[in-house]
C-alpha cells in the first residue's frame, strides 16, 4: 500500500475520486480513505496545513496502515528566482527552515533529536517521481531542497534567506514534518511541490490564482507515477 498526503482538499481530491473499493476511517482529527488508486493500493488524507498537522497526519497513517512509501504532494512557492509558477519541485531532502536552536551553537534548521539539518527523501521514489513528472506536458522539472516552515512566505526578503540557508528550491509548510515522520518510522519518503506563486510580496495574488492549476499538475504526477509511466 501507498500513502498520499496532501495539506489542502484541492491537492488531493482528483486522486480521491478516482479510488474504487473505498473506505474511510477517522483517527483523531484526521479522515483516511483508502481503496484502489490506478490498480494499486493506496491510502490518502488532507492533513491540513502546517507541520504538526503534517506530523500527526503522517504518523497515524504509518501505525495504522503501514504504507510502503508516503508521498506529500500539494502547491509551494519558489525557492528562488529560476524556479517559476507552473514549475515542478522534487525534492532531494527537505528542511524545516524554522527550527533554530543557534544561540546554543547549532546550525539554523538542525532538528533536535534525529540531528540532521537535511532531512533525506527516498532516492529510488525521487528517481521515480522526476520520470513522472518530466511526463506532464509543459512542465519543467527541478530537483533540489524543498524548505518547510509553519510560515506562508509572502516576501522576497524571507525566500532570499531561506534560500541563501538551505538552498531551497521550494517553500511550503508540511514536507518537512512528513518527512521527519517518516525517517523516525524508517519509512520511505518524497515531496513533490507543484509552484503555485514566486513567495514574494506578490504570493498573496498569485496563490489563489494558480492553485488549482499546480495542484493538477502534482495529481497527474501521481497518475504517471501509480501507472508507470
Amino acid at each position: 500500500m501507498y500513502g498520499l498526503i496532501g495539506a489542502m482538499s484541492v491537492e488531493v481530491e482528483a486522486l480521491m475520486d478516482q479510488l474504487t473499493d473505498r473506505q474511510e476511517k477517522r483517527i483523531g482529527m484526521d479522515v483516511f480513505v483508502s481503496g484502489k488508486l490506478f490498480g494499486k493500493d493506496a491510502v490518502l488524507s488532507v492533513c491540513g496545513p502546517g507541520k504538526i498537522n503534517a506530523a500527526l497526519c503522517t504518523q497515524s497513517m504509518i501505525l495504522h496502515y503501514q504504507p510502503e512509501w508516503i508521498l506529500n504532494l500539494g502547491v509551494a512557492g519558489a525557492g528562488d528566482a529560476t524556479v517559476t509558477i507552473g514549475d515542478m519541485v522534487v525534492a532531494t531532502a527537505a528542511v524545516q527552515h524554522d527550527m533554530d536552536t543557534s544561540p546554543i551553537g547549532d546550525p539554523v534548521g538542525l532538528v533536535s533529536k534525529i540531528n540532521l539539518v537535511e532531512i533525506p527523501c527516498d532516492a529510488a521514489l525521487r528517481e521515480k517521481l522526476v520520470k513522472a513528472a518530466s511526463a506532464v506536458a509543459g512542465v519543467k522539472v527541478h530537483e533540489g531542497i524543498i524548505a518547510t516552515g509553519d510560515q506562508f512566505i509572502n516576501s522576497g526578503e524571507k525566500r532570499s534567506r531561506i534560500h541563501q540557508l538551505f538552498h531551497a528550491k521550494a517553500v511550503e509548510m508540511e514536507g518537512g514534518a512528513v518527512a521527519h515522520a517518516c525517517y523516525a518510522h524508517g519509512v520511505p519518503c518524497g515531496v513533490l511541490r507543484s509552484i503555485s506563486d514566486q513567495a514574494d510580496g506578490q504570493s498573496g495574488m498569485d496563490y489563489p490564482t494558480f492553485t488549482k492549476l499546480a495542484a493538477s499538475h502534482s495529481q497527474q504526477v501521481v497518475e504517471n507515477l501509480l501507472r508507470g509511466v
